[in-house]
Order: structure tokens, then sequence, then C-alpha cells
């Protein structure tokens, strides 16, 4: 899966790239690497680091899940989130409210009551 992933990416960053009429060195100085590692990036010969995905999503102008639009793995994901199947760590979500001080208790509970309205309102 790894290696669709890196290709797919690829893909992505060499469409978006021609379509701001960019060059491979162009991006490649925007982001400190060589023109080289933006060629195997664009034919997912390597894979990229999270911190150059954020950096070539913000030189691209586009949201980091651009580079995950129309992936597979990546849709079916998105289908099951949105379907409420997404498995939760309920444990840790307890430890980490334990953790929060009464103050921090408060603002939590009223964001969850505003998040709350908002989404019976939408």
């Amino acid at each position: 899966m790894e290696d669709n992933f890196n290709k797919h990416l690829g893909n992505k960053l060499k469409l978006r790239r021609l379509a701001l009429g960019l060059t491979q060195t162009k991006v490649a100085k925007a982001i400190n690497v060589t023109f080289q590692q933006i060629q195997k990036y664009e034919k997912g010969t390597n894979g990229v680091s999270s911190i150059r995905l954020l950096q070539l999503a913000n030189y691209l102008k586009v949201p980091v899940n651009y580079f995950f639009e129309d992936f597979s793995e990546y849709l079916i994901n998105l289908e099951k989130s949105q379907e409420g199947h997404m498995n939760i760590n309920y444990n840790f979500l307890t430890k980490l409210y334990a953790e929060l001080n009464s103050d921090q208790k408060i603002k939590f509970t009223k964001s969850l009551q505003l998040s709350s309205n908002i989404s019976k309102v939408g």
C-alpha cells in the first residue's frame, strides 16, 4: 500500500505543480530540497515526510488532505468516520479529561455544548 500511496501523492504533487506553472527546481528551492528529490517524490520512488508534506501543501496553496483525495484507503476511512464507525479510544479520552484542571474542564464542556448545538442546527 505504501508504494501505491507514494505514487498517488507524487501524481497529485505533479498535477498541482504543473497547474501552477512551477518547475521542479522552484518547488525544490521553496522547501529546501534538490530538484532530484522532487522528481523522486513525483515518481513515487521516495516517500514524503510529514513536515515536507506540510511544506509542499503550504507552498502549493492546498490543504494537506489534497494529497490524500481520491486515494482508496483514505476514502474508506473517511466514509467510516462519517458513518461514526471510526474506532475511538475512549480510555485515552477519559485519561486526558481526567488530567484537565477544573477551569479546562469547564471550557471543554462549553466547547462540547457549542459543537453539539452547531451540529443540531446544521
